[in-house]
């Protein structure tokens, strides 16, 4: 007999409210990449190792933030930069084995120091943060659907203009998407911009996507019609992930992403073997609430 998947449980009361499930728009994305990928990160939780690429998206992120809390006149590049190796530091404070990747006094640590430095000389190209003052930074924003799906996220920045116009921002340390895969890119701030909206009851005027790697901007301006798609799509999403959750079916979806996956070794289309499904005691709550 199939064992129950947490994906499959439902019911879950989230202040006195039933809640069949919680998504955000990165553990959508695994599953339209790949639905198995979204079973080992989501409901096995198999660590991962620290990538370069992703530790050097967490540190930017960091400075970015904590740049707009200084005074207006004093968000320069030279500050920006004096900001770097302090968050790195509280970084490997806070996760000592990131030292491992990047010994602290091996030539990787200053190339790659470097390349963050390359990365936030490019934002004031992009950008004057000395004529932006944020409404919210590292914002974590959530509402529940009718369908009793809790959507969820953290969102960069968001600006309110004097007229309440709301401008939902996202920092993305690599390279522009190409035409092709834009959809893609712009999926995560339509459904931020669908949270934000079922919140404020205000649609939010631009979506603007910062890609620091190429220093180019992706802007999108939303409609009613387009977060009312972004919510249908949300919950087939969803509705396909409860499927899975109930089939057992977690199939791999190769393709070319999987150069960058974890899990290459115990994937079935690699020749690999997933491990079993996690059993859990019922005094558990398995629910997918832990989905970041």
């Amino acid at each position: 007999m199939h064992q129950e998947s947490p994906a499959a449980r439902v019911s879950t009361p989230v202040d006195g409210v039933e809640v069949l499930g919680a998504l955000s728009p990165s553990r959508a994305a695994d599953f339209m990449s790949c639905p198995l990928l979204y079973r080992f990160r989501t409901i096995d939780k198999l660590p991962e190792p620290f990538s370069p690429d992703a530790v050097r998206g967490t540190v930017v992120h960091k400075v970015l933030e904590d740049l707009f809390d200084l005074p207006a006149l004093s968000r320069t590049p030279e500050r920006a930069q004096q900001m770097l190796t302090p968050a790195w530091d509280d970084l490997v404070a806070e996760a000592p084995e990131l030292a491992e990747m990047l010994p602290h006094d091996g030539p990787e640590i200053v190339a790659w120091l470097g390349s963050c430095r390359d990365v936030l000389e490019r934002y004031f190209t992009l950008e004057d943060p000395q004529r932006l003052e944020p409404a919210e930074r590292e914002l974590y924003v959530e509402t529940l659907l009718d369908s009793k799906l809790l959507l969820r996220g953290y969102v960069d920045r968001l600006d309110i203009a004097p007229d309440g116009a709301i401008r939902v921002v996202d920092y993305k340390t690599g390279r522009s998407p190409g035409e092709m895969f834009e959809g893609k890119a712009l999926f995560q701030m339509k459904f931020y911009a669908l949270v934000i909206w079922r919140t404020r009851g205000v649609v939010p005027a631009m979506l603007q996507l910062v890609y620091l790697g190429d220093g180019e901007m992706l802007r999108y301006v939303p409609d009613e019609r387009d977060l009312l798609a972004t919510e249908r799509k949300v919950e087939a999403i969803w509705d396909a992930i409860r499927l899975a959750g109930e089939s057992g079916d977690w199939r791999p979806n190769p393709g070319r992403l999987c150069s960058w996956c974890a899990h290459q070794a115990i994937c079935p289309a690699w020749g690999g073997t997933p491990p079993p499904l996690p059993e859990l005691p019922p005094a558990v709550d398995a629910s997918p609430l832990a989905d970041d």
